[in-house]
């Protein structure tokens, strides 16, 4: 239930906005999953088969070369530790943003090095820059692998050479971009399954409230009604000894009863529809016993019909809060096609903070494209006024539709 007290008004949420050209999908990764990235036992295995056409030429050239042996064995050891890094990198996909900065500034150093100072081809880069368009995220790799794939142009041109190895530079330049953008579509793949993940877990909370707020309404209204019968059939038996009259509150606390057990299973099998009609004339029941006066309609025909179960909840929350919390001797309920109005004399003074019964109604409502309504009235009282407008000709509102049997989740 909700208590009594100040005006709240409850329209439409806020909107959502969402695009994959937010900015952290070029700065950030999806959470790291320990399933993800190449198997961290055969990738040494499948990286070997690789290496070996880069390793084998690059190991006979230093052993003929007739250069200093101190060279050669320092250009082996950065051959071998270029190779390493390709094989050792899907460890990589575990550690710190700054680890994996400070390995791919290394693994690309050591693969210009290889390409430049060697006589190895510049395919030899690809090791390097097709790594890191999988180890890192979009705008790091374009800043890493640009900056390789620059540097590689501007030596060779230094040289001499770049004529001599245009061809190779521009197959480096587009199976590095051919990794990027096939390393870009895993990210895509990924953060949909991270966003399908997220929409069934909202699912299944969306349900649970879905489940709660209408057992609350359903249960709520009732669990009251039959307590006020119960009490009015005791008063009844202490007071005149009617056995008549006593028996007759009872039979309907029983019809009562059973109608909620109904209304239970239906809600919880999402198959419960509320009726205006049957709202107003169980309202009318529920305020009798309790001694209210009601001034109720006698038709909903002037109410839109696509309105008339949303408004059925609007009602029975409004009149359980009467009998509950109010205090009052009168209501007087007022429909209108697209509104309806619930007033009662009440003590409601005051300011006090709505509970679960007017958040129900406002989500409710909202998602129809209305609002709901409650104040104090001067001199006592409470006031709950829901109201959708109705779309306008361009199609510019809202459009309203009927709540779907179980209420909207």
């Amino acid at each position: 239930m909700w208590p009594l007290g100040r005006e709240v008004t409850t329209g439409e949420p806020a909107a959502h906005r969402f695009g994959l050209n937010a900015r952290s999908s070029w700065w950030e990764d999806p959470l790291p999953d320990p399933g993800r990235g190449p198997h961290k036992v055969g990738w040494p295995l499948f990286s070997a088969a690789f290496l070996l056409p880069f390793l084998i030429p690059a190991t006979r050239g230093l052993i003929v070369d007739p250069g200093p042996l101190g060279i050669r064995i320092l250009l082996g050891v950065l051959l071998y530790a270029y190779a390493a890094c390709y094989a050792w990198f899907p460890a990589m996909f575990r550690q710190p943003r700054r680890a994996k900065l400070w390995f791919g500034a290394g693994m690309l150093a050591l693969g210009l090095v290889c390409a430049l100072v060697t006589d190895a081809s510049p395919y030899v880069v690809l090791y390097a820059t097709a790594t890191l368009a999988f180890l890192f995220p979009a705008a790091w790799s374009v800043i890493f692998n640009g900056t390789a794939l620059g540097l590689l142009v501007l030596v060779l041109w230094l040289r001499g050479d770049l004529s001599e190895h245009l061809s190779d530079v521009i197959t480096v330049a587009s199976v590095t971009s051919a990794m990027f953008f096939m390393s870009n579509l895993i990210r895509v793949i990924r953060r949909l399954e991270l966003a399908n993940q997220e929409i069934g877990t909202l699912a299944v909370a969306n349900e649970r409230e879905r489940v709660a707020r209408d057992l609350h309404d359903l249960l709520g209204h009732s669990l009251t009604t039959i307590t006020v019968k119960s009490g009015l059939a005791r008063r009844v038996l202490e007071s005149s000894g009617d056995i008549d009259r006593a028996v007759q509150e009872i039979r309907e606390v029983e019809g009562l009863t059973r109608s909620a057990l109904s209304d239970v299973r239906a809600t919880v099998s999402e198959y419960r529809e509320v009726s205006l009609p049957a709202e107003i004339a169980g309202a009318r029941a529920a305020l009798r016993a309790a001694e209210v006066d009601a001034d109720l309609p006698h038709a909903v025909d002037n109410v839109r019909a696509e309105l008339q179960s949303t408004f059925g909840y609007v009602l029975r929350e409004a009149i359980t809060n009467v009998l509950r919390h109010s205090g009052a001797k009168q209501v007087r309920v007022r429909l209108g096609r697209d509104w309806l109005e619930v007033e009662d004399n009440g003590r409601a003074t005051g300011d006090v903070v709505p509970g679960n019964g007017l958040r129900g109604l406002s989500e409710r409502v909202a998602a129809i494209g209305g609002t709901v309504t409650a104040r104090a009235r001067p001199g006592g009282g409470w006031v709950v006024r829901a109201e959708v407008p109705e779309p306008s000709p361009d199609g510019s509102a809202v459009a309203v539709r009927a709540e779907p049997a179980g209420g909207l989740a």
